[in-house]
């Protein structure tokens, strides 16, 4: 391939690009990835055309066969991409060229790179929404099997990262489904405005050839062509919204992957990783770190520094299209990328994880999670619950001294307290009875976890 080409736009100019210009201003480097929806907006643009009476059917024809052949090249690796032809549309339209000659040069015809692009990403974007969300459904399959097999598994609940009261495993498992299930109809919602064709829109102000726009929305799956020529060219709004998405997916992914770390640590000892999402020292041979979760909450970090540079890259470009918007493609590839991996990752790594029911079982034993119970015990007996949580506190500082839950005082010792407390105070006072107690929609029960469980499977099916 001869990179001493003309340039398509080169009409005006009298002098040639400069060298680091020319690989400055390329963005044929990182764009290359859309080939397939450049092709497949060029096939639908030619066919349209055609329709129309701008190409003739000899002149399509050739057009979207010379294509295909270029998507083969592509793909087998036989393309030569250019820095000198500056981007993934005039790499695939000089190629085109080159094997069918004159007729080549037509598809450009009631078109702009700028309305080219807007399309292409859209069509990228779409196809990666499809992906991320469907990673992200198997992750919350996952979430949903082991919550039904944890729904009985006593666990302390955490404020401030102190013991608070108990809750069972399962029903902590449904609170990270339910922050997915939020970011699953972020997800859902952002491909709604993302599925909006901008071609036919041209540079900005549309073009004078007699295009049917819907009709190539309808070749490539739109919804609907876009409203205005301005906006469909100089806007990524659809783009953000996708990286915005994608950092509060992140964020998620971030907290269950420090839950994780901490769980998994000698001192919490509440999980096991499965191996595989593991490596060890090299120098520390009985290390088994949780390198996974550690990654992806580095990782949430590098998400939402790309929304950053995206909201910083819009901020300031007037209508309609600037330069500036060639440096959208990298914080979206980038974002696409490891948002589809931090996801698989997590979908597989959920059923290779086991709780050790007896750790986490003490642990809420040792943290007077029932303290709360006593207070609730106290007010049904016609106590007020600031009194019965004075009360309540004095009990828990007699743990503190003798190393005891709460549980295992006398029924004596704990009337010494309030002689409103009675034998049947045992029963709210163990574990199970705790969490059996909380027998509401949303509450912490067994019994409420896998109707829980059921719903979400519902939601599921039908999502």
């Amino acid at each position: 391939m001869n990179d001493n080409v003309e340039k398509p736009w080169g009409g005006r100019f009298t002098e040639p690009t400069d060298a680091f210009v020319e690989a400055f201003t390329a963005s044929v480097t990182f764009d290359k990835r859309l080939y397939a929806q450049d092709i497949a907006g060029s096939v639908a643009h030619a066919t349209m055309l055609a329709k129309v009476g701008v190409l003739t059917d000899d002149e399509r024809d050739a057009i979207v066969a010379g294509l295909v052949v270029i998507k083969t090249e592509i793909e087998v690796g036989e393309f030569e991409w250019s820095v000198a032809r500056e981007d993934v549309h005039m790499n695939i339209e000089a190629r085109l060229i080159e094997n069918i000659g004159d007729v080549g040069k037509k598809l450009h015809t009631g078109r702009s790179r700028n309305d080219q692009v807007a399309t292409d990403i859209r069509l990228y974007l779409r196809d990666e929404l499809q992906a991320c969300v469907a990673e992200l459904t198997r992750l919350q399959i996952a979430l949903v099997d082991l919550a039904e097999r944890e729904a009985d598994t006593i666990m302390p609940g955490f404020t401030h990262l102190q013991t608070a009261q108990p809750v069972t495993f399962g029903h902590h498992l449904l609170a990270w489904f339910e922050n997915l299930k939020r970011d699953h109809g972020r997800l859902t919602d952002c491909a709604k405005r993302t599925n909006i064709m901008p071609l036919g829109a041209a540079a900005l102000a549309g073009t004078s050839f007699p295009i049917d726009r819907e009709y190539t929305a309808q070749l490539l799956g739109f919804d609907a062509p876009t409203e205005n020529s301005l906006d469909s060219v100089s806007d990524r709004d659809f783009a953000i919204e996708f990286v915005s998405a994608a950092a509060l997916i992140m964020m998620h992914l971030s907290r269950f992957s420090e839950e994780i770390i901490l769980w998994a640590s000698t001192q919490f000892n509440f999980i096991e990783l499965g191996d595989s999402f593991c490596t060890g020292s090299s120098i520390m041979p009985q290390k088994k770190n949780p390198d996974v979760p550690e990654l992806i909450r580095g990782k949430t970090g590098r998400i939402t520094g790309n929304l950053m540079s995206l909201l910083m890259l819009m901020k300031g470009q007037p209508l309609a299209y600037n330069k500036d918007n060639q440096e959208d493609k990298e914080p979206l590839f980038d974002t696409v990328d490891n948002l589809r991996a931090s996801l698989r990752v997590f979908a597989d790594m959920i059923p290779a994880l086991s709780a050790k029911h007896d750790n986490m079982r003490e642990a809420a034993r040792r943290g007077f999670s029932t303290a709360t119970d006593l207070a609730d015990y106290l007010v049904r007996q016609g106590v007020p619950f600031r009194d019965a949580h004075e009360v309540v506190g004095k009990a828990v500082r007699l743990g503190v001294d003798t190393e005891r839950d709460l549980a295992e005082m006398s029924l004596a010792e704990l009337q010494g307290f309030s002689d409103k407390i009675q034998q049947d105070v045992f029963d709210v006072l163990t574990l199970e009875g705790s969490v059996a107690a909380r027998d509401h929609l949303g509450g912490t029960a067994p019994a409420q976890v896998r109707a829980a469980a059921q719903r979400a499977r519902q939601w599921l099916s039908a999502n």
